[in-house]
Parts: structure tokens; C-alpha cells; sequence
């Protein structure tokens, strides 16, 4: 049976992996609540995480991008299939991009901790305990239209629960093998957003331990 996946327009097609037992109600599987927003404050670092002041969300990654504090979370279920998702085409940045779980930042007054588990809780209906394993920093430009600035920490855990997706954040979901997953990052990279990208290579190389045991 293929690993599980979903539309947003259609939702109901991702169907339990028979060796998988999937957590959750079926019944409400999508939302639209409305999670982000372009005056938020973002908290503006330095390359060593010490802070320098807060900014707007939108002119935090315009033109080359302010640097700021931000988090990747990786979800596996069981059989150590990945959830990945489809970034929505209301996204003003990687629209329509394949990505990790879950991507965000931590918004003035709140800690890593904090955010990632509001956010995986608003993006995805999940909530599992998660763990830090590096930090990074890293500059990307989406052509013209702005660019990601970011210092980036990275987080792993693991659940079978059935994602209630929030669809003004993410267009589709699936859950991949790690395999089948690195194959088609080989074969069509450019469906892939850059950070995840750089990330997925430093997971299986330095932190495959890591995931094994989650």
C-alpha cells in the first residue's frame, strides 16, 4: 500500500498505511484558521543567536532578508516515512514548493520550545514531543520577490496521528520513505525548498542515529 498522502481539495483520499495504526478523527481533517501574518515580530539575531531587536515578518525577508530566528521540525511516523508538505500558493515566498513538516519562527516573547509546538499544533493539528539536534544559518533569494534570512534550528519527533491541515498554509501533505524521498530529491530537486533541502542532506548524513530512534 502507498504511503499516505492528501489534497487539501480532497483530503479524504490519504488513507492509514495498513501497518501504521494512525491516531485521530478522520472527520476533521482540514482547517482554515488564519495563522500568520505580515506585521508579527520576529526576533532579529546574530550569527551566534544573541538578539538584536524585533521586525515585521514581511520586512524581515525583504530584499536580501533581515537575519532571524527560525526552526524546521521533522515528523516520522513508525515506518520512519517523513510528512512532508506542499507549501500553499498564498505562500508570498516558495509557493507551491515541497518542504519538511512544518517551518516557521519564533515570534517576540516566545522561546524555540514555545513556537514549535504552536506552530506544528496550527499548521498540522499535531502535537508530539520533539527534539533539538543542530542549528544553522543560511541566505536564500526567491528572485525578486524577497528572500529568507534565516538562523535556523532544527528539530525531529515522531507521530501517526492524522494531520488536521490548516489549508491556508499547506496545499498538500504526504508521508514519503526516506528512500523514495532521496530519490526524487536526486531526480527533481527544483520541487523542493532550499532549506529543506540542506537540511534533508545533513539528517542523513550526521543524524541517522537520531531517527532510528525515535
Amino acid at each position: 500500500m502507498e504511503a499516505q498522502s492528501g489534497r487539501i481539495s480532497n483530503i479524504q483520499q490519504g488513507m492509514p498505511n495498513d501497518e501504521v495504526n494512525y491516531e485521530g478523527k478522520e472527520e476533521k481533517m482540514h482547517n482554515n484558521e488564519v495563522v500568520s501574518f505580515d506585521d508579527e515580530k520576529l526576533i532579529l539575531v546574530d550569527e551566534n543567536d544573541n538578539v538584536l531587536g524585533y521586525e515585521n515578518k514581511d520586512l524581515c525577508h525583504r530584499g536580501q532578508g533581515i537575519l532571524h530566528r527560525a526552526f524546521s521540525i521533522f515528523i516520522f511516523n513508525d515506518k520512519k516515512e517523513l510528512l512532508l508538505q506542499k507549501r500553499s500558493a498564498q505562500k508570498p515566498l516558495w509557493g507551491e514548493y515541497w518542504s519538511n513538516t512544518c517551518c516557521s519562527h519564533p515570534r517576540k516573547g516566545e522561546s524555540y520550545e514555545q513556537a514549535t509546538v504552536r506552530r506544528l499544533k496550527e499548521e498540522l493539528g499535531l502535537e508530539t514531543e520533539m527534539k533539538f539536534l543542530y542549528k544553522f544559518q543560511y541566505q536564500a533569494n526567491f528572485g525578486d520577490k524577497g528572500s529568507e534570512n534565516e538562523l535556523c534550528s532544527v528539530y525531529i519527533g515522531k507521530s501517526n496521528a492524522l494531520p488536521t491541515v490548516n489549508e491556508n498554509e499547506i496545499a498538500e501533505w504526504k508521508y514519503i520513505s526516506m528512500d523514495d524521498l532521496d530519490k526524487d530529491l536526486a531526480q527533481h530537486p527544483e520541487k523542493y525548498t532550499p532549506w529543506f533541502k540542506m537540511e534533508w542532506q545533513r539528517l542523513r548524513t550526521d543524524f541517522k542515529e537520531e531517527i532510528e530512534k525515535l
